[in-house]
């Protein structure tokens, strides 16, 4: 105690802060960050996937969605982290509507990203980043990890391939049209990946992964430009 003309007065003492330097406080979600690519998806859906055109609000045909993911990142940042050439590997598991939320979500990163763009693609695809994928704050209930794989992402011809190792096994082609030159596309949706989806279809779709078994060649698939940014979209 201190003495200030006959009055006692409290010392102060600083505020001692024991966390790691890398969890000091830091607003992830404005750091700016772009992702500019192509998606794949094959899901257990028997026909075309029903949440684009309903953006969630009708059930998968099997009542619950399964499905495997794979994102090839042409052009992209994280701050000042680069993410151009990375590839993603995504397993998704909703129980009924995706309006509805109580996601199950698993990641494998391209073993060849830096220590900054693997945290930079884990705060981006888990909503914490906000803009285009800031949802998936509020529809993820449970995240299964984010683990660093080699993650092949190959186009040949109109064929896609996503192969991480044995756990993801999965190849979609579009499906055929009127015009064997031009694909089926759903245009001009508000569906949150981006707005025109290629009609597709799962020549292989092989999944070996937390427990999950899963095979779903022959079900549907869809392909998509994507074109994501935050924190503001």
């Amino acid at each position: 105690m201190d003495n200030d003309n006959g009055r006692t007065r409290p010392r102060l003492t600083p505020r001692i802060d024991n966390r790691h330097p890398s969890t000091q406080r830091s607003d992830h979600a404005r750091i700016p960050w772009k992702i500019k690519g192509e998606l794949v998806l094959n899901c257990n859906c028997t026909i075309f996937c029903p949440c684009i055109v309903s953006l969630g609000k009708h059930p998968p045909t099997e009542d619950r969605c399964q499905a495997w993911a794979g994102i090839r990142i042409d052009k992209g940042h994280y701050g000042t982290a680069n993410l151009s050439g990375l590839n993603v590997g995504l397993i998704l598991e909703i129980p009924g509507m995706m309006a509805r939320g109580d996601w199950r979500v698993g990641a494998y990163i391209d073993e060849r990203a830096s220590y900054a763009a693997h945290h930079g693609l884990i705060e981006i695809l888990s909503g914490k980043a906000k803009g285009t994928t800031g949802l998936f704050k509020l529809l993820v209930s449970e995240f299964l990890g984010a683990e660093r794989a080699r993650v092949e992402y190959e186009n040949e011809g109109k064929t896609r391939r996503l192969i991480v190792g044995k756990k993801i096994q999965g190849e979609v082609v579009p499906v055929a049209g009127a015009s064997p030159h031009s694909d089926i596309v759903v245009s001009n949706t508000k569906y949150w990946m981006g707005p025109d989806i290629t009609v597709a279809t799962a020549t292989r779709g092989r999944v070996r992964a937390h427990g999950r078994v899963w095979d779903f060649e022959g079900r549907s698939a869809e392909i998509c430009a994507i074109n994501w940014r935050g924190p503001d979209k």
